[in-house]
């Protein structure tokens, strides 16, 4: 089984809320008669659009976040998903990748919002880094500290493998991160460190210092969204 990950920008023109809606309802629905075994829709709706930490992806606005497990990613398998996609989309970008999960989220009700904030970063390997050096930091060092120092209470890697769809612009990790919904605006809340301002910069500290050793500058993308599980591969 393999993990399909796809940014999704509604048609130009159409209205944000009738994407969502056709995500987490019938285009949902054709992905799993198309052959997806799992299906995660993370959508940029209302209850996040305040949150103070947002990038678009690749300087472009994005609407959501579909995360499919299939069979495979050869055209036969694939295209039939990404045509459920588009029957929604304006555009599409996708890649595969291998999924790692070093903080389980929650289990919710599948179709129900999962609670909180769920961050979405599109992160670049430095060109001074071997593949080999960049994971060795990400994985083994800096994955540790973030869930030491910041709230949060789930937290999934996606490593790159490889671009699936034409123009898809270039990234190398996927990370998704859960949050209390206070940490849209609340740094306390972001970083879990109880209003203590000390404490907060000692954590801001640690987090940006090892977050420099394998990123240079700002992600690719920053998005806050919401997280709904519609089906699971393992449930």
């Amino acid at each position: 089984m393999e993990k399909l990950v796809y940014v999704v920008w509604r048609p130009e023109g159409g209205e944000i809320e009738d994407l969502h809606s056709s995500l987490l309802g019938p285009v949902a629905n054709d992905l799993c008669a198309a052959g997806a075994r799992g299906v995660q829709v993370n959508v940029t709706d209302a209850a996040v659009s305040h949150a103070a930490l947002q990038r678009a992806p690749w300087g472009r606005p994005a609407d959501a976040v579909v995360s499919l497990w299939a069979d495979g990613s050869r055209d036969a398998v694939r295209c039939p998903m990404e045509e459920a996609l588009r029957s929604a989309a304006g555009e599409i970008a996708g890649w595969l990748v291998t999924e790692s999960v070093p903080l389980a989220p929650p289990a919710v009700p599948p179709g129900d919002r999962t609670p909180g904030l769920s961050n979405i970063a599109f992160i670049r390997r430095p060109e001074t880094m071997t593949s080999a050096q960049w994971l060795d930091r990400w994985h083994n060092h800096h994955t540790t500290l973030a869930i030491e120092t910041q709230a949060t209470f789930g937290y999934v890697q996606n490593t790159v493998i490889r671009s699936l769809t034409p123009g898809a612009f270039p990234v190398d990790g996927i990370v998704e991160e859960l949050f209390p919904i206070e940490a849209c605006t609340d740094q306390h809340a972001f970083y879990g460190s109880g209003g203590d301002p000390d404490e907060l910069a000692r954590r801001m500290r640690s987090m940006f210092g090892s977050v420099s050793t394998f990123l240079e500058g700002e992600a690719t993308g920053v998005m806050p969204t919401s997280r709904f599980v519609l089906t699971s591969p393992f449930a």
